[in-house]
């Protein structure tokens, strides 16, 4: 993480140098100063780092995809402890939210993941976006559809192929199965047409 360090006579210019080279806002920097007394003169020695609280700033941004699409709806966020952070949006206009097999939700989700994971090289936060209870409804579906196949995969010593699907959703498929000792999984294909291949332990 960057921090900005520097010895004044003046904090306020002090803290207009850490903004402007830390390139962020007063309220997103956490600074730290030692007050040191010479003689006449007061001297500060200053150190700044940048403090921003990303999944809020994340909120904050879907908040305002919402009013740019017109859109009436409360959203709450909740984190956990693990890095996880949902956001789960209320709105009449759900459908409209959610997309054709939910792909605008979708991509309003891989927008808010990379503005909360944005100055991270690796992904800090897992972000999901549900609204209306879709993606809950979503996995559970997915969950009874990989405990189906797994058990006839397992039977037949055949592996099955099932339908391209999103990250989110084959990450769900790949949990539910993570333990099973009969079959594995593995992703194939690309782009749209990645999907998850079930297939038996011991032939």
């Amino acid at each position: 993480m960057e921090i900005f360090e520097t010895t004044t006579m003046d904090l306020e210019e002090a803290y207009k140098e850490a903004e402007e080279a830390l390139k962020a806002t007063r309220d997103q920097i956490e600074f730290k100063v030692e007050k040191e007394t010479k003689l006449t003169s007061t001297i500060y020695h200053v150190s700044a780092r940048i403090n921003i609280n990303y999944p809020l700033k994340g909120l904050e941004y879907l908040k305002s995809i919402l009013d740019a699409l017109n859109i009436n709806a409360m959203v709450e966020m909740r984190k956990k402890a693990t890095g996880d952070v949902k956001y789960v949006i209320t709105s009449e206009e759900n459908s409209l939210l959610i997309g054709k097999g939910g792909k605008t939700l979708e991509a309003i989700q891989i927008l808010i993941r990379q503005v909360v994971n944005q100055d991270s090289e690796e992904e800090k936060y897992h972000v999901t976006v549900d609204c209306g209870g879709y993606k809950e409804q979503r996995l559970h579906q997915l969950e009874v559809l990989a405990t189906k196949t797994a058990k006839e995969v397992a039977q037949t010593k055949v592996e099955a192929h099932l339908y391209p699907m999103n990250s989110f959703e084959r990450r769900i498929i790949h949990s539910k199965l993570s333990d099973w000792r009969d079959v594995y999984t593995e992703s194939e294909g690309e782009d749209k047409e990645r999907h998850i291949v079930i297939k038996p332990r011991n032939k």
